[in-house]
């Protein structure tokens, strides 16, 4: 890219805050709502487990198709349009299940939740291809970081929003007339979503880029590579994740039977503390680069499952949250960082799809075995799911123990010890380096147009 893209650049940068923030206001309206709609539809602990693994697989074996999809298109919007109109169109059946069809309420819900994550599934590695085009690998932290405290902040309100509507409809004979304006609102701000996805500038292909290998010929090969080590790694934990992940909502709402105020304070709770450290890790990623960041993450976070055994007091879990959000926001910014920084331009979108699927299909196995652990372990302090977040966080431990140990830094930057990461004292910048500030709050960090023109990339595979 040259400076004459800037400015189309600079736009589509600041259409990408709002396609974030759309896409995140339906999922503040309906991600702490699924799990009660399930269980207002008569679902079992297995079929909540069930609810995120079917979804989570069949989108992973979408991610086979998707490159070859976005090859045959010839281009990155013209996949990620689609899939986001079926991602937004299939929350309009969902809102109908009540009506039409609850004598299979739990079946016609997982039908239609799955082809809607497929549609979302779709859409990710051309969309992530496409960012990765936009944000030069030295202004990612700060626009990522900025981007998802945006996002945090908007689905944050919106679970609030939702809250308030639910607890209007907290009479048992109106909670699906609730669950139905909340899927409702997901649809139109989806569509809002597709608009700003659709104003975004496309950067042509690199010149003299080779074809893209298969990807299943990638996957052969993956354990030869830093990045290949790192998706699989990254696997492990999200198995783990998913084995206590889906069933936080049935511990508060069936074993604790907290009422819809309480549990969106505890499940929003993680949001709002994500809002204040994303700006922490953004700076830090662009200085010290991710893999300090992911190793600082995964060392905490066995924590995240342990901290939910000791006690039911709402302050409590609001504090665990706190762990959660400071881990999470520090992973979900380094790790799809780092694969930005990692692949060749031309091998982004299969290595996204790489991703998304061993992701997915590790999801969909570890809520299985989370969702069968949680009917078969005896009671710790009172409750099995006690015992299963317990299980899931040992799991964790050996996971971070064995795998993070074998990914390494692909990008150049200065070694600092961890009390000067915390500190957030790097050395000074490089001679011609442009300086960037970003005090205040302003939609879009402040960057040089320097740093949005292209540049040479010598990445591993």
């Amino acid at each position: 890219m040259t400076t004459d893209n800037i400015p189309k650049i600079k736009k589509s940068l600041r259409l990408s805050l709002f396609d974030g923030a759309s896409s995140s206001v339906a999922m503040g309206l309906t991600q702490s709502y699924i799990t009660p709609f399930a269980l207002q539809l008569n679902a079992t602990t297995f079929q909540i487990g069930l609810l995120t693994s079917i979804p989570n697989l069949s989108m992973a074996l979408s991610q086979m198709i998707a490159p070859n999809l976005t090859e045959r298109i010839g281009s990155r919007k013209g996949i990620v349009l689609p899939a986001v109109l079926i991602d937004a169109v299939m929350w309009l059946p969902m809102l109908l299940i009540p009506f039409l069809f609850k004598q299979h309420g739990f079946l016609f819900l997982m039908i239609f939740y799955t082809f809607k994550t497929v549609g979302g599934g779709l859409a990710g590695p051309a969309y992530g291809s496409l960012m990765a085009d936009l944000a030069w690998e030295n202004v990612r932290g700060r626009y990522f970081s900025r981007r998802l405290m945006i996002s945090n902040a908007c689905m944050i309100a919106m679970s609030f929003a939702a809250m308030f509507v639910m607890q209007y409809y907290q009479n048992i004979d109106k909670q699906l007339i609730g669950f139905s304006i909340l899927f409702g609102g997901a649809f139109v701000f989806r569509l809002l979503a597709a608009y700003f996805v659709f104003g975004m500038y496309e950067p042509p292909p690199r010149a003299g880029s080779p074809k893209p290998e298969p990807v299943l010929k990638m996957i052969r090969h993956l354990n030869d590579s830093n990045l290949g080590k790192f998706i699989i790694v990254m696997s492990l934990t999200m198995f783990t994740t998913n084995m206590s992940g889906p069933f936080f909502g049935v511990y508060l709402l069936r074993d604790l039977k907290f009422d819809y105020i309480p549990y969106i304070i505890i499940t929003s709770a993680s949001g709002i503390f994500s809002i204040l450290f994303q700006p922490f890790w953004g700076r830090r990623a662009d200085k010290s680069g991710n893999v300090i960041i992911i190793k600082i993450a995964t060392f905490l976070m066995p924590l995240v499952p342990i901290s939910w055994v000791f006690s039911s007091n709402i302050y409590y879990l609001i504090a665990s949250q706190a762990i959660t959000a400071f881990v999470w926001s520090g992973m979900n910014l380094a790790s799809s960082n780092f694969i930005y920084d990692a692949a060749k331009p031309e091998h982004r979108t299969q290595h996204l799809a790489i991703y998304n699927m061993f992701v997915g299909v590790a999801a969909c196995g570890g809520s299985l075995l989370g969702g069968f652990l949680a009917s078969h372990l005896p009671p710790l302090l009172g409750y099995p799911l006690r015992t299963l977040f317990l299980v899931a966080g040992l799991v964790r431990i050996v996971v971070v123990m064995v795998g993070f140990r074998q990914i390494t830094e692909v990008r150049q930057v200065p070694k600092v010890s961890l009390m000067n990461f915390f500190r957030g004292k790097f050395p000074k910048l490089a001679a011609g380096e442009p300086e960037t500030k970003d005090y205040g709050f302003h939609l879009m960090p402040d960057f040089k147009d320097e740093e949005l023109v292209d540049k040479p990339e010598e990445k591993q595979d």
